[in-house]
């Protein structure tokens, strides 16, 4: 079961997305080329979207690095990535039967209207493999594991459900979508207590700048192309040990600042087909649950943040936060974790935090700031027990992406900084049964409170209807 998932997971979304996308469609009513079409422009866009982070992570790598060993900035916990992570937590008991297990809790809660989001985002399934295979390993069991997983799975989908409405409303294009990624999802309870907090400022709402605003207020500084290249060649140039080098490097600097301008550029170029890819299915997918499922009202597809990362207020807020994180992780006391391959994944920090800040830059920056400084602290926690999972996987597999350099522990800010990971790690391994009991409860709870808001979200619905075939 490990190899036929880790085969199934090793296409990556470029490939599964045309055969998910074009048989999807095709269930759904639509021409088999119209949705052969969608699935390839969504597969494209992941093609894209790679090559874009492969040319953040290779420009950004080696500068970094030297940073670091300039100023001698190297901690304990080594940065793996999330490619690392992911393969940690799909080589493992738990990786094994993730994708049929968390599928048939979806039909479950849909079966029982305890969620309305359907999720066909199986690459992202890792995340609740990687919590399920951390504890499993701490734990040495495997049905804690699989408790882990699940309980984080159903929390996913509820908050994706809590969240689909304001998403769908600030995002163009994206109606019919939501986000089940624990990744995200994990820092909206921070988002909506720190937002709430500084609208209480006198004075917050005098910095209510959105990415439009940030043009016109500082012009082309305030253009994320702009700013990628200024942030690429401050990094490029602090790669430097004395002025004369950076005098010789100066080719290599600019090079470094066009490369990250154009990290910043293309990015919601390639976005734009994950769009225009989705309309046809989305639309499809509405108008068959209004005409055949009455009862179904409001349903969701649950999809990849990825389809939103490109958003200009995402890109600045992340830019100026790669910075600020290296000089964080080396100050914050206690802390032994400096991410540098995991950078790339600070766009997804900020997905579901747009929709409530309404794409304020100066509020996302802060609650960036807040959670990324939290997560610092949880990556450095987690470590001893990701370390322990990554060794075992790398002495089964033997797969270098895994290997821990020798005196140090492993981590990765991509769902080891997130809360969610921390709490459902905690509560099911170091609290056991009291924190078992708390899950269990939390998780019964929300899904009461979920499936209340989907009935009355589907008789308003019924309603509606009825108020306009009237009419």
């Amino acid at each position: 079961m490990e190899q036929v998932f880790s085969y199934i997971i090793g296409l990556g979304a470029a490939v599964m997305m045309p055969i998910i996308f074009t048989i999807l469609g095709v269930c759904i009513g639509i021409k088999f080329s119209k949705a052969l079409k969608s699935g390839l422009l969504v597969g494209v866009g992941f093609v894209g979207l790679s090559v874009i982070t492969s040319l953040l992570t290779s420009t950004l790598g080696p500068a970094l690095s030297k940073v670091v060993e300039i100023y001698g900035l190297q901690l304990k916990v080594f940065d793996m990535g999330w490619p690392a992570a992911a393969s940690v937590a799909y080589n493992t008991s738990v990786g094994a039967l993730i994708i049929p297990v968390c599928l048939g809790v979806n039909i479950l809660m849909l079966l029982t209207k305890t969620t309305r989001t359907v999720n066909i985002d199986l690459w992202n399934y890792w995340h609740f493999a990687f919590i399920g295979a951390v504890v499993y390993f701490a734990s040495e069991s495997i049905l804690w594991g699989f408790f882990a997983a699940i309980v984080c799975y159903i929390i996913t989908l509820v908050l994706a459900d809590y969240t689909a409405d304001r998403f769908q409303k600030f995002y163009d294009g994206m109606e019919g979508i939501s986000i089940p990624q624990p990744f995200c999802q994990g820092f909206v309870p921070f988002a909506e207590v720190i937002n709430k907090g500084l609208d209480k400022i006198p004075g917050m709402d005098k910095l209510e700048i959105d990415s439009e605003g940030l043009k016109k207020k500082f012009g082309l500084l305030g253009e994320p192309l702009f700013l990628g290249i200024l942030v690429g060649i401050i990094i490029g140039a602090l790669s430097c040990e004395t002025w004369k080098e950076v005098v010789e490097k100066i080719p290599y600097i600019l090079g470094v600042g066009i490369k990250m301008g154009a990290v910043m550029e293309l990015i919601p170029r390639i976005t734009s087909l994950f769009i225009e890819g989705l309309k046809p299915i989305s639309e499809a997918t509405r108008e068959l649950i209004n005409r055949k499922f009455k009862g179904a009202k409001g349903l969701n597809i649950g999809m990849s943040p990825a389809l939103v990362i490109g958003h200009p207020t995402t890109l600045v807020v992340s830019l100026l936060l790669i910075p600020v994180t290296l000089v964080l992780a080396v100050v914050l006391p206690g802390n032994e974790f400096l991410p540098l391959a995991s950078l790339a994944g600070m766009f997804y920090i900020f997905p579901l935090i747009l929709p409530i800040t309404k794409g304020n830059v100066v509020k996302s920056f802060i609650i960036g700031l807040v959670v990324i400084l939290i997560g610092l602290y949880f990556v450095t926690d987690l470590a001893p027990f990701f370390t322990q999972a990554a060794q075992d996987v790398f002495a089964k597999t033997g797969d270098a992406a895994v290997a821990i350099p020798e005196g140090f522990e492993g981590g990765s800010l991509d769902f080891a900084s997130s809360p969610l990971a921390w709490v459902v790690f905690h509560l099911s391994y170091s609290l056991k049964w009291i924190g078992v009991t708390v899950l269990v409860l939390f998780t019964m709870f929300l899904m009461f409170l979920n499936r209340r808001a989907i009935i009355r979200y589907q008789k308003a619905s019924c309603v509606e209807n009825t108020d306009n075939k009237t009419e």
